[in-house]
């Protein structure tokens, strides 16, 4: 099982997170390396391993796809990559893989991982001063049952406006690296606002409440994987 333990597990938002037991009895396996999602996971008592999907899961937007369109899509193959995979075949048999994906979206724009760190000050100046909402989608793949849920969780935000001088301390901290929109919830940034008594465990990559009702509900929403649904 992975173990991951850092500078967020001391955070508020990590605290008294719920938990629920897996109905199909399934180990866990969770279809992504993020660090974030990992220590949610941790912090809220699972016990997981991480296998995560392949760089062909992760295909970028396509034409006309919303964010809770995307970040669905790419949960969803996430979790088939590493459910389905025939080199980890073994380790997940008799799995339940949670795949997850998560972006910002301000004024219609997707806000993804950025690029380097000019795509990342050019996120920040967009998002200065704004509302903005983050989409988490998660994929919960029952190998076992073959069974499914996709299921996405939004989030709004607002976000102060920035002085140049911030934006710099920030893009020079690096903190900003691997993280949609160019900013982590998680990263103590008093000009970041949830609205709306919204998940934080969102922002930060995994919706826990949201993802302890969806365990909770499984033998009632969970959907049977055919062949012709096995691809997004």
């Amino acid at each position: 099982m992975i173990q991951h333990r850092g500078k967020m597990s001391n955070l508020p938002l990590m605290r008294d997170l719920p938990r629920r037991d897996v109905p199909t009895g399934e180990p866990i396996v969770l279809a992504s390396g993020s660090p974030r999602r990992s220590e949610l996971l941790e912090a809220a008592g699972y016990q997981f391993e991480v296998i995560p999907a392949s760089s062909a899961a992760e295909c970028g937007m396509c034409s006309r796809e919303t964010a809770p369109e995307m970040v669905a899509r790419l949960a969803y193959r996430k979790a088939a990559d590493v459910a389905t995979r025939p080199e980890v075949s073994r380790r997940v048999e008799g799995a339940l893989v949670v795949g997850g994906d998560t972006v910002a979206s301000c004024v219609g724009q997707i806000l993804g991982k950025p690029r380097d760190r000019e795509h990342a000050s050019t996120m920040l100046r967009l998002l200065s001063g704004r509302q903005h909402e983050v989409y988490t989608g998660v994929c919960l793949w029952s190998v076992q049952r073959q069974q499914r849920i996709v299921d996405v969780t939004c989030t709004r935000l607002r976000m102060q406006s920035l002085t140049d001088e911030t934006i710099q301390s920030y893009l020079d901290s690096m903190l900003w690296d691997g993280k949609a929109g160019a900013f982590g919830y998680q990263d103590g940034n008093d000009w970041i606002e949830i609205l709306d008594h919204g998940s934080a465990s969102n922002v930060v990559g995994l919706p826990m409440e949201r993802f302890a009702e969806l365990l909770e509900r499984f033998d009632e929403i969970a959907e049977k994987i055919s062949v012709s649904s096995s691809t997004w």
